[in-house]
């Protein structure tokens, strides 16, 4: 009898379910594209916090005989499942909300990049003074406590909390904030350990002067040991908060330090910067320019590898990774860095061409918009400065008499460039 009981139990379970189910599917087999579109605004309001009350009220009329339980269900279904294309309609309350919500974006990204540079400013500014205060008022315990390198083994500690902390801080200024504080921290500290030099003057003369330096073990304590553990803190942060997106970029950046200070790539450069610069016989650019050219030529190579992996984890880091190359080649394709050789400054125009051409097709066929915007930014930098530096080839872009003519030229080159970025986004995107 428990077991009938029980059978019968189960099946009411199962129909009822499916009842649910069904009336689900068929009120949103029903729909128009405005209702669900209704819905949809609905429920994105809904995920981000915003009261829906007064949205509901306004449109309500339009969805007329939905229970709040029935309502709430279509929504979500909408939200999850179907598939619309969805246009913000003009003056929507979601096209409102989006367009606040890129804006208040850019303001917390501003007020933490100021942020992170004021602290720093300030950390560097007072350090002196703060130190020397303790030192003469708190003696002896201060030079116990506060000695070099116990005080330097305190903020490495310091950092790595920092690191730590900031990951579960739910406030995106003050998170990063704290995060990037704690990686400045961890570089400065874990450098002047391994420099012996305590003092920020002193060892960023000693990372200068170890770069090129013949001696190679200096070299990897100074740059790559310090570079190392600045990418590690920096992974742990994307594994925790991988909404910040914008670590891919900084790891890259730390990525890149830690490989490329390695000594042995002082004696490869020679071998690699020619593919930049072939009639490098003819040139006498400086060394860091090759040193540079070598580092582009071994990036562009690493972020083809990730390319071809074709796999979504890799995406953002390719994205970082290109912003750095387009910012590379803006630097290699300078006039001045070859004053003798204009056969180089040539090639080097026609690469940057054909490497900007590549990525933004990259870009448009994997539907990347931070590379599609990285080459157009790029490629707009790009242009202006080969417009000053055509000028430079006949006269002194300031001191020249025509500066007036010249500008006005600029402001033309850029409202034609915005024109024909508008034309091919439209033929291109068929917006």
């Amino acid at each position: 009898m428990k077991k009938i009981f029980l059978f019968a139990l189960l099946f009411c379970i199962s129909t009822y379910g499916k009842v649910v189910s069904d009336s689900v599917a068929i009120h949103l087999s029903v729909l128009s594209n405005k209702q669900k579109n209704v819905l949809y605004e609905f429920e994105v309001l809904k995920k981000n916090g915003f009261n829906t009350d007064k949205f509901w009220n306004t449109h309500k009329n339009e969805l007329p005989d939905l229970s709040n339980n029935l309502r709430d269900e279509l929504a979500k279904e909408v939200f999850l499942n179907s598939d619309i294309v969805y246009t913000p309609q003009k003056d929507s309350a979601i096209q409102l909300w989006m367009q606040t919500q890129l804006l208040t974006n850019w303001m917390f990204y501003l007020a933490a990049f100021i942020a992170i540079c004021a602290v720093i400013a300030l950390f560097k500014k007072y350090w002196s003074l703060l130190i020397r205060f303790l030192v003469n008022h708190l003696a002896p315990i201060v030079r116990i406590l506060f000695s070099p390198v116990l005080l330097t083994l305190e903020l490495l500690l310091i950092g790595a909390a920092c690191v730590i902390y900031g990951c579960i801080v739910e406030e995106f200024v003050l998170r990063t904030v704290i995060i990037h504080l704690g990686s400045f921290l961890l570089w400065s500290q874990s450098t002047a350990l391994f420099t012996k030099e305590y003092w920020i003057k002193k060892y960023v003369y000693e990372i200068e002067n170890n770069f090129w330096g013949k001696d190679s073990w200096e070299t990897i304590k100074t740059i790559c040991f310090p570079a190392f553990i600045v990418t590690l803190a920096l992974l742990y942060v994307l594994y925790k908060v991988p909404a910040d997106i914008f670590y891919n970029y900084e790891v890259v950046l730390s990525g890149i330090a830690t490989v490329y200070a390695l000594p042995f790539w002082r004696s490869l450069e020679k071998y690699i910067y020619p593919v930049l610069f072939p009639f490098y016989k003819e040139d006498d650019r400086d060394r860091s320019v090759n040193s540079l050219a070598a580092c582009t030529v071994v990036a562009v190579i690493v972020t083809i590898v990730f390319a071809l992996q074709e796999n979504l984890i890799f995406y953002n880091i390719i994205s970082a990774l290109i912003g750095l190359l387009i910012f590379s080649f803006l630097i290699l394709s300078l006039k001045m860095n070859h004053k003798y050789s204009l056969r180089n400054y040539y090639f080097i125009q026609l690469v940057t061409l054909l490497f900007f051409s590549a990525v933004f097709m990259y870009g448009f066929y994997l539907h990347l918009n931070e590379v599609i915007w990285f080459t157009i930014i790029g490629s707009t930098l790009f242009i202006i400065l080969k417009y000053m530096e055509a000028f430079s080839f006949f006269s002194d872009w300031k001191r020249g008499k025509g500066w007036a003519w010249k500008l006005l030229g600029l402001a033309l080159l850029l409202w034609l460039m915005g024109k024909g970025i508008l034309f091919v986004s439209k033929q291109i995107f068929a917006v």
